[in-house]
Formats: C-alpha cells, structure tokens, sequence
C-alpha cells in the first residue's frame, strides 16, 4: 500500500511540472491547488491505511475465554454463548469456551487453564463462580476478569476484577405487562373470575436477584391487572429440568392460571404447553416447542457489554468495575410476542410502557405501587456491600423509589411486598 501512495504522488508531481512549463500563470496555481489537494487525501489515506493496522495488530492474537456453568441445552447458558460468539466474531478475537463449568474450586482451574492458554479477558457467568474468579485475578494480575451478577467487585478493588449486569427488572416488568393483559382478556372472557387471578412463578433460589425478578414481573401484571396476585416455587437448583417441571405442576394444581420463570430449562414452558396454561419465559423464545401457550420472553443481550470490555483490554483502557446495561444500550430484550397465544393489544402496551421506562417517567420499583405488610416502603437499608450474613448496608429509596442498580450492578431488591405468597425457601 505503501509503494502505490508512493508511486501515486511521484506521477502526480511529474504531471504538475509538466502543466505548469507550458501553461498560463492561472493554470499553474490551479494545478499547484488540485497537487496540494491530491498530497493531503493521499496523506489522509495512508493515515486510515496505519490505524487499520494499528487495529489490527491490537487485535492479533487477542483471546476471550468464557466460562459457562451448562451448556447449550441451558437457555440462560446459551444467552451467553451466543452473545460471546457475536461479539467476537464482531472485534474479530478468537473466543475461547469452557461448558458445564460447577460453581466450585473447578472455576478457579477453569479460569486458569484460560490465562495460561492466552486468554487477555475472562468472563464467568453464574452467581457462584465470582469468589473463584477473584481468586485467579489476584493469581493473574495483567489479565482481565469480568463476572456476571457478582457484588464484590467495588469492594475488592481489583484492578483486574470487574462485576457486569443490566437493568432486567424492566425486561420482566415489560413481559409482566403481557401477562396481566393475558389474565385480563381470561376475565373479559368470563374464563376465570378477578378474585381468581392468580399467577405462578418458578423460581431457583430465595436470592435478591430471583426476588428483584419475580418482583418486577409481578408489578408489571399489577400495572395493568390490579387484581393480580402470585405464588413462587423454588427449586433450589438454576437448571434442574424436573424440578422446575414439577414446580411448575404444584402451580398450576394451585390454581396459577399463567406461570413465568427464572429458572434456566424446558421444565415449565413444557408443563405449560402440556397442561395448556399460558407461559412467559426467560432467557429466549420457547415458540418453537410451545407454540400454544408461549406469550412472551425477556433477556439480557451481553453482546454489548462484551463488546465494551474487550474493546476496552484492545484499546488498553480501564474497565468499569460495576457496569450496567440498560434498555438505552440494547442490553434489554424481549423477543416477539406470539399473537397466537398472547392478547390483543399486548405490544401496544409493551411499546407504551417501555417508552416511559426510557424516558424516567416510569419506574419499576416505584414505591407508591406496592405495599409491605400493608404499609408503605419509605425507607430501607439493603445489602449491597455482600456479605456472609447479607447485613443491610445501604439506603436504597430515594425520590420514591427503589433504586435498583444504583449502588452497585447486580440486584439487591431482596423486599417481600403484598401480593407475592412464597410456597417455599431456598437459599
């Protein structure tokens, strides 16, 4: 590329010496102008021709590793290998995989195996897998770790060490939104009663970010079916097929009459499809399989965040250590709603509320929406300095509300609010 800028300017000066021995005084300074202006886009090409290869000699060799605690037959595991998969196909770094990875000492040699094959950045993407991370960043401190809904990463001030989550109470809120007009239009049927509005959610563990969850999916239903109430199950385990199968069952014999989830399999969508109850599932569209009965799906689209912190260890720059997807940087999706099963009006009504949700003028966890033991929510101190104990830490109300996301990335909305009957506990 070099010889042709070079060879281009040679015959162009040769061109302007010969224009101007034999032309007028104006044509020479024409010509002086139309050389200038050739030297100054030949010199702007060679400098878009060197910081193309300055990218691609940053992107040489570059290495991600993931570590995923399934895999592809978990839908919250494959959310996560198909967003690494676009993000690097996308910067054009090798991507690097390690499946069915247990939250336990086999992340921590997971981790390693991945720094020692050339991994520049390392991603882990279940709650469990955060104090192995930590501990192979502190073994590797010139790689960068990433981990998804972790809480220790503004408290262990690890350069290299870095927490990432997205505002997901909106997506459940937006797809809670879909199943309250569902149980609305079953009432305008004369179907089920308003007394009898009852819906059902599996849940893994009694953990803030199940809670924040189940939570936010259930103020969505409210904002639009008042009488909504709701019961949880938790299995105890984030993919346990048959658990959530099961938990899904104990719901519907309970009377739920549509079931969400955040649980990681087909346990529940194929209850629902068998049992011809109305589902909203998370992590992906269930169509496919459960045509009938699939409404609608939220989940977080990490392809951003990605993108951000490898380009970030490209470009040698500092990554932050909370961040925080919103439905601003597309990291909050839901997919199409299946008009077959969901009822009309459902995307309007999405659509509207997620314009508020963008523009401040909604707030999920806005405290005039709900109630704990028949009072009012003012004040509340939450745990967002995790520790052994979960000890309350933090004032999270301000201005009304719940501030969600504010002091840290991954939830600590842990609040037990009226309407919301927990069959059980897991922890």
């Amino acid at each position: 590329m070099k010889k042709k800028v070079v060879s281009l300017l040679a015959a162009m000066t040769l061109a302007v010496s010969a224009l101007a021995g034999c032309g007028a005084a104006a044509d020479s300074t024409a010509d002086t102008t139309a050389a200038e202006n050739t030297q100054t886009a030949a010199a702007e090409d060679t400098a878009a021709t060197q910081e193309a290869a300055d990218t691609t000699a940053a992107t040489a060799g570059l290495k991600a590793g993931f570590i995923f605690l399934h895999d592809e037959n978990s839908t919250y595991d494959l959310n996560f290998m198909n967003a690494a998969k676009e993000a690097c196909e996308k910067l054009g770094v090798e991507c690097v995989t390690k499946t069915n990875i247990p939250e336990g000492q086999e992340c921590y040699e997971a981790a390693c195996e991945l720094a020692d094959a050339g991994c520049d950045f390392i991603f882990a993407d279940s709650f469990g897998h955060e104090d192995y991370v930590i501990e192979a960043a502190k073994e590797y401190p010139d790689i960068q770790f990433s981990h998804a809904t972790g809480t220790k990463a503004h408290t262990e001030n690890l350069d290299n060490y870095h927490n990432a989550f997205a505002s997901i109470y909106d997506g459940r809120y937006l797809a809670g939104i879909a199943a309250g007009m569902k149980i609305n239009e079953m009432i305008a049927n004369g179907d089920i009663t308003e007394d009898q509005a009852k819906m059902g959610y599996v849940g893994a563990y009694t953990y803030a970010e199940v809670i924040s969850g189940y939570t936010s999916f259930f103020l969505g239903a409210r904002s639009v079916c008042p009488s909504a109430t709701m019961e949880v199950q938790f299995t105890g385990s984030w993919y346990d097929e048959a658990a959530e199968k099961e938990a899904a069952n104990t719901l519907i014999a309970n009377g739920c009459k549509l079931i969400s989830q955040h649980a990681d399999s087909m346990g529940a969508p194929t209850a629902c499809e068998n049992a011809g109850v109305p589902n909203v599932s998370y992590n992906g569209s269930t169509v496919s399989a459960c045509p009938n009965t699939f409404i609608v799906s939220s989940r977080i689209n990490w392809a951003p965040y990605y993108e951000y912190a490898i380009k970030a260890v490209m470009d040698g720059k500092k990554i932050d250590a909370d961040w925080t997807g919103t439905l601003a940087t597309n990291s909050v999706l839901l997919t199409d709603v299946n008009e077959k099963a969901a009822a009309p009006g459902t995307q309007k009504a999405i659509d509207e509320a997620k314009a508020k949700l963008e523009d401040g003028s909604l707030q999920v966890f806005d405290t005039d929406t709900f109630k704990v033991d028949g009072k009012k929510l003012d004040s509340y101190k939450a745990d967002v300095d995790t520790d052994d104990k979960y000890t309350p830490d933090t004032e999270v109300i301000e201005d009304g509300a719940f501030k969600e996301s504010k002091f840290r990335s991954a939830p600590y909305f842990d609040v037990k609010i009226d309407g919301i009957k927990l069959l059980n506990e897991k922890m």
